[in-house]
């Protein structure tokens, strides 16, 4: 995938994980959570599942991303939320 379609995924997955978890935050938060999340999702995919974050348009590049982003924005929610 291309720079542009990172950076599309990343902030589509980062808004779902945000939606889901029902958390707060501008683009800029969801397009972050998104990309490192599509980037975590893809190490968990191709480490544990065999499959690897393949194009824009495939269903396991989605499930992989957003799972990665809601991953990443629950375990940022458990380390700010003990400094509170």
């Amino acid at each position: 995938m291309n720079f542009i379609a990172w950076i599309v995924m990343g902030l589509i997955a980062g808004t779902i994980a945000k939606a889901i978890l029902k958390s707060s935050g501008g683009w800029v938060t969801s397009l972050v959570v998104g990309v490192v999340g599509a980037l975590v999702g893809g190490w968990i995919g191709a480490t544990f599942l065999g499959h690897d974050i393949a194009g824009f348009f495939s269903l396991w590049s989605w499930g992989l991303a957003i799972g990665g982003s809601v991953l990443v924005l629950w375990i940022y929610g458990l380390i700010v939320g003990r400094r509170r």
